[in-house]
């Protein structure tokens, strides 16, 4: 790496970092910034995938009361996130250069618009539920299905799983936002743990851009969480969704019109 490389994902990951610690959407700094580094998209994506993953285990830690008052019902999910991410982890691993260039544009597109209309998709969530007259047992299994397809897309991909997350959390009933968050922290770090370790046997890490992100993403998840309350988060969100609206554009154009 040159030293201008160095700088740019060091600042992009310290970014990235304070973004995932305020709003989310911290990914879509990270990944574009190694591509254009001259990472390959499939490696960016691992490599991406290891460089936040410190900043959500983190987040663990600071949920560690909320998550204990759900502790007797997560055991399911948390079985349904390990495998799916297990399985999108080894799909991702086993896909084409050439087929993840194709796909990507459109996983973007996908992560953006979740995030975009997350508070949207929640309050429909949340008119569902109160119109619903499914078994509480059928509701539940459901919702451990739907956790497995989050981890497969989360292990393959994972922008936007937490949204989908909060999503499922709010069929089962949950309206505690903290606990949803709680839930969500911990069940992401088991899908993109699982991947992790996977991306780390299979030698898919570019070890040197990776070390160099996790330093500026826990200094950025550091500040994030420091400075958040002197942040508006609607206008940090509205960042978030311009970035990816770009980015989507720019992979777009990359993959089908350049």
């Amino acid at each position: 790496m040159s030293l201008l490389n160095i700088v740019v994902i060091f600042v992009a990951a310290m970014l990235a970092g304070a973004l995932n610690s305020v709003a989310g959407g911290g990914s879509f700094i990270s990944y574009p910034a190694l591509v254009f580094g001259g990472v390959p998209l499939i490696n960016a994506n691992t490599t991406s995938t290891i460089a936040l993953w410190p900043g959500t285990v983190a987040s663990v830690f600071a949920y560690r009361k909320e998550i204990a008052n759900e502790r007797a019902g997560m055991w399911p999910l948390l079985v349904a996130s390990f495998f799916g991410g297990l399985i999108g982890a080894h799909i991702l691993l086993h896909t084409t250069e050439n087929t993840f260039a194709r796909l990507l544009p459109f996983l973007l597109l996908l992560a953006t618009l979740l995030f975009a209309f997350s508070k949207r998709l929640s309050g429909w969530v949340r008119k569902s539920i109160s119109g619903t007259k499914l078994p509480a047992s059928t509701l539940k299994g459901g919702v451990v299905v739907f956790q497995f397809i989050i981890g497969v897309y989360g292990g393959f991909f994972g922008g936007g799983i937490g949204i989908m997350m909060l999503a499922a959390f709010g069929l089962l009933g949950m309206d505690n936002i903290h606990r949803m968050n709680g839930l969500k922290t911990v069940m992401a770090t088991i899908i993109n743990g699982v991947a992790v370790v996977l991306f780390v046997i299979n030698g898919v890490i570019y070890w040197p851009q990776a070390v160099v992100m996790i330093v500026g993403a826990i200094i950025g998840g550091y500040a994030g969480a420091t400075f958040a309350q002197r942040l508006n988060p609607a206008r940090v969100r509205q960042f978030v969704i311009v970035v990816g609206c770009v980015m989507t554009c720019i992979f777009f154009y990359r993959t089908y019109l350049a």
